[in-house]
């Protein structure tokens, strides 16, 4: 698709206040279960002030800035962060911390759920898996505390597909369902071979080749595969596979733009969302209305792509 098309508004029971949506999404995507390197949570705002429009987006971007204080919201919530290390200042004199001001200055918060959302149920590879027709899955790498809840929160999703289909196929159908993208989707495999199994990461996923291996699935889904990660992989696969089928190795790769495999996630939170705070205001007796609105802005960097001659 051109690009993704514009979610209806929905609603969120009102009177919230940030540290009520605070409390929801930290009870839908835990702090706890984020990497040891990641930085999540409320990244700038006053917990006792009100919030009616929440808005949702991958990236802390100016583009993103702008649309909210252009619409008027009282929170974003993003998947990245906008500080991922240590800083020393948010003085208006640097981008970011521009960015700070401009959303305080118009009176909006900002919120961050990155590695704590990927692992989540409902989460970034639930939410890609779910598009791209993954059934019967489980986590590809399971939390390190043991089984848990592991069926439903891990990193990654592994499952089948209801149908099995071919690699060319089956790409098409991813490209066709993300956001439109310059990279587009990228291929390591033979597009007549068939599949009927895969894994999907959200965001960059080569480190988890290992992961992808063991789970024997025909096809891997992931973001900003790098050159040697992926060779080696693909290398291996033909070299291990059975005699006569070297050309049909597994796993096959597909990757796409980081931006367009976390995106999907958006519409989940913002539902999730939505419902945790109407019941939060429920059970305090409160009734109102906030507003909720999936960004479609592309926030991907790269604005072009120039085919080699003769492709």
């Amino acid at each position: 698709m051109a690009a993704p098309a514009q979610p209806a508004a929905g609603d969120l029971a009102g009177g919230a206040r940030l540290a009520d949506v605070v409390a929801v999404l930290e009870d839908l995507y835990p702090p706890s279960t984020a990497e040891g390197w990641d930085a999540v949570g409320l990244v700038a705002g006053d917990p006792a002030a009100a919030v009616r429009k929440v808005l949702f987006a991958v990236d802390p971007v100016t583009a993103v800035v702008d649309e909210a204080v252009a619409w008027g919201a009282d929170l974003v919530v993003t998947h990245h962060p906008l500080f991922l290390r240590g800083v020393h200042s948010v003085a208006a004199t640097t981008f970011k911390g521009a960015a700070v001001h401009r959303l305080l200055a118009a009176g909006c918060a900002l919120y961050c759920a990155h590695t704590n959302a990927d692992a989540a149920p409902r989460g970034v590879a639930d939410a890609l898996a779910d598009l791209l027709g993954i059934i019967d899955r489980g986590p590809l790498v399971a939390p390190a505390g043991g089984p848990g809840d592991g069926a439903v929160r891990g990193i990654g999703r592994v499952g089948r597909l209801a149908e099995p289909v071919t690699l060319g196929t089956f790409a098409e159908r991813v490209a066709a369902a993300l956001p439109a993208t310059a990279q587009g989707v990228r291929v390591a495999g033979d597009l007549a071979a068939p599949v009927a199994t895969a894994a999907v990461v959200g965001g960059a996923g080569d480190s988890l080749f290992d992961a992808v291996r063991a789970a024997a699935v025909d096809v891997y889904v992931t973001a900003d595969l790098r050159h040697h990660p992926a060779s080696e992989l693909r290398e291996r696969a033909e070299f291990e596979a059975p005699a006569g089928r070297r050309a049909a190795g597994t796993p096959f790769l597909v990757d796409v733009a980081h931006f367009a495999s976390e995106w999907p996630w958006l519409r989940y939170a913002a539902q999730d969302v939505a419902a945790g705070v109407s019941r939060l205001l429920a059970q305090r007796g409160e009734d109102g209305t906030v507003t909720t609105r999936i960004s479609t802005l592309v926030s991907d960097p790269w604005t072009a792509r120039v085919a080699s001659p003769g492709r």
